[in-house]
């Protein structure tokens, strides 16, 4: 069967949960609930592994805290023997709008700390990357306090459907590849539609 490794990078801790630093951990949460996949606490990180259509899915959330991420990604990428492009890592990214998500099967950290911990880790910037578009809505200065604060209410509807989306981002991503799944995914714009409902153009 082949094998994926889904990181989906967050900080433990109550206080972190469903902050826009942590939407890692929310993607990844979502994709394993909807296999009726369990976490288990293992060495590094949360760990579930799911089973859809031949293919194993090895999901991590670490529990490194989000700088020192690359520990767990390497761990648990070289303990299941899974190559490099067979892994798809989850991250917040402020320079992306919140109506947007951006796969690349490369790229540079763009100041993220947990994308450097894990490119110092594996010495490498060529692996795949989901970037959830949490946007750049705060005072100048204030980056770190907004990347830590959770969703606002209006936010909440739109969030909740591009998480829905990513779990069928990392299902295409596994099944046709990332290059058609970047011609899915990319220049895609969510927005909230008239009834209470959402949908993606």
């Amino acid at each position: 069967m082949q094998k994926f490794l889904i990181a989906g990078l967050g900080n433990i801790g109550r206080e972190y949960e469903h902050t826009r630093h942590n939407i890692g951990f929310d993607v990844v949460s979502a994709f394993v609930l909807k296999h009726n996949g369990m976490f288990q606490t293992m060495r590094l990180a949360e760990k579930a592994e799911v089973k859809w259509k031949g293919k194993i899915f090895i999901c991590i959330k670490p529990t490194t805290y989000m700088n020192l991420s690359g520990r767990a990604f390497k761990y648990w990428l070289d303990t299941e023997k899974i190559p490099l492009e067979n892994t798809l890592t989850i991250v917040d990214d402020i320079a992306i709008p919140i109506d947007a998500l951006r796969l690349r099967p490369a790229g540079s950290d763009g100041g993220h700390n947990g994308l450097k911990d894990i490119q110092l880790a594996i010495g490498t910037d060529k692996y795949p990357k989901l970037r959830f578009g949490i946007g750049n809505n705060y005072p100048k200065g204030m980056q770190a306090d907004f990347v830590l604060m959770k969703w606002w209410p209006e936010e909440k509807p739109l969030i909740w459907k591009k998480i829905e989306f990513c779990s069928e981002v990392i299902e295409d991503f596994s099944t046709i590849g990332i290059e058609r799944t970047m011609n899915i995914v990319n220049g895609k714009k969510f927005i909230i539609d008239d009834n209470p409902g959402l949908k993606a153009l």
